[in-house]
């Protein structure tokens, strides 16, 4: 029974992820060719501008004492770094700018990869027996980010500029 408990962060991690695919199904996908690829990016750079809320994970009282710094450090970095990252591009694709779609490229692929890294290290160091309260971010907002940088590699890969 403690191994089904063990993995409760990775039944969230999954369902979540199914859910919020099916609502960007549902309500999201349908847009895409009906709006300009920016009207969709957009928004969701503004969502992952917020990623500096993984920083918690740095942070004494919103986790349990022992998180692995193995997985705390490059979790609260990466998405940092992504949220920078994030911010950024907004101008650059709101001016319509001719690097805008390279710009949105590297956000996406800097902050996927650093979303699957978080993953893995909190798998290997087994991070989320002291995450305390800072569970709720791979349990809910890593799902919900996860899917709209599948959304947004979806833009991507239409022809055409932001």
């Amino acid at each position: 029974m403690s191994a089904f408990f063990d993995r409760i962060l990775t039944l969230n991690l999954v369902a979540n992820t199914a859910i919020f695919y099916v609502v960007a199904r549902l309500y999201l996908l349908p847009l895409v060719p009906r709006v300009r690829p920016q009207q969709i990016v957009v928004p969701i750079l503004f969502l992952h501008s917020m990623r500096h809320l993984g920083m918690m994970f740095l942070t004494r009282g919103a986790t349990y004492p022992g998180l692995p710094a193995q997985f705390a450090y490059p979790a609260a970095f990466g998405d940092l770094l992504t949220a920078t990252i994030a911010l950024v591009t907004i101008p650059i694709v709101l001016r319509g700018s001719a690097v805008a779609k390279p710009a949105v490229w590297f956000f996406n692929i800097v902050g996927t990869v650093d979303l699957l890294l978080a993953i893995i290290l909190a798998t290997v160091y087994q991070a989320p027996v002291a995450m305390g309260p800072a569970y709720w971010i791979p349990a809910f907002w890593v799902p919900l980010l996860l899917v709209t940088h599948y959304v947004t590699f979806l833009l991507l890969s239409r022809r055409g500029n932001f």
